[in-house]
């Protein structure tokens, strides 16, 4: 039986761990950076804009927080060798992943193009499969490792007129699954979260008036969107040593939605 760490709120610790968030520049991304550089980790948060991640690297490090950047697209296959080869090179070692990347194109089967499609299933499914491909040669050389997989509430439930987002997100927890079962044994465990309705900047235009607001959460038993630090803290727990047991299962953030009838 494992020891029981006294406080127990050690257990939640990341101090020392180097962390990687792909797409973290802004929204439930940043929340995680951020909640993770004040648990102790190491943070290198992901993004396409230098300047703005420099920004929030001088912010981090005002508040006395480990926070760096890697100023990469993380959905290309190349970018990720680059990243990977540069984050050995940089810290020696990689601990937590958490793949973040995605993107939305809302409407009809009928209406999507065969690039449209492409670039979707590569954007949400492809690179998470290839990026964590390459941390895990990272974690695997030292025995320990924490995959924490955002997916989506329409990971499994689907809405007409969005229908290939569902297709990859369901995908997501399929890996999420699939590398939990096979890195196990070499002390890597694979998890996810499933969002529901978030106020980021990504749903910026479900939320242009007070009444469209209220109308998309109508259903939420909470009545209200979630905000990104709410949750950080599961990421949190997912990526620490409290979780150490917790393998291969998609935890939902939803305000209760997904259990309403």
């Amino acid at each position: 039986m494992a020891e029981i760490a006294f406080p127990f709120l050690n257990n939640f610790s990341l101090h020392g761990k180097n962390a990687l968030i792909s797409g973290s520049s802004s929204g439930l991304g940043l929340a995680m950076g951020m909640a993770f550089a004040k648990s102790g980790a190491n943070v290198i948060l992901n993004g396409r804009n230098k300047s703005t991640l420099i920004r929030l690297k001088q912010q981090a490090l005002e508040e006395g927080l480990s926070v760096d950047y890697l100023c990469a697209d993380l959905a290309d296959f190349e970018a990720i060798d680059g990243a990977i080869k540069e984050i050995n090179n940089k810290y020696g070692a990689l601990d937590i992943l958490i793949n973040n990347i995605g993107m939305r194109i809302r409407k009809s089967l009928n209406d999507f193009n065969q690039d449209e499609i492409l670039l979707m299933v590569h954007q949400n499914l492809s690179a998470a499969i290839y990026l964590s491909q390459q941390a895990i040669s990272l974690m695997s050389a030292q025995g320990w490792g924490r995959i924490i997989t955002i997916s989506s509430i329409a990971g499994r439930l689907a809405r007409a007129g969005d229908t290939v987002y569902p297709i990859t997100k369901m995908g997501l927890e399929g890996m999420v699954r699939s590398l939990a079962v096979q890195y196990a044994h070499l002390g890597i465990t694979s998890n996810g979260i499933a969002p529901g309705f978030f106020a980021t900047e990504q749903n910026l235009s479900m939320m242009s008036t007070e009444e469209e607001k209220a109308r998309h959460v109508a259903r939420v038993p909470m009545k209200r969107w979630g905000e990104p630090e709410e949750l950080a803290g599961a990421a949190v727990f997912l990526a620490s040593e409290a979780a150490s047991y917790v393998n291969g299962q998609i935890l939902t953030i939803d305000g209760g939605l997904t259990a309403s009838f």
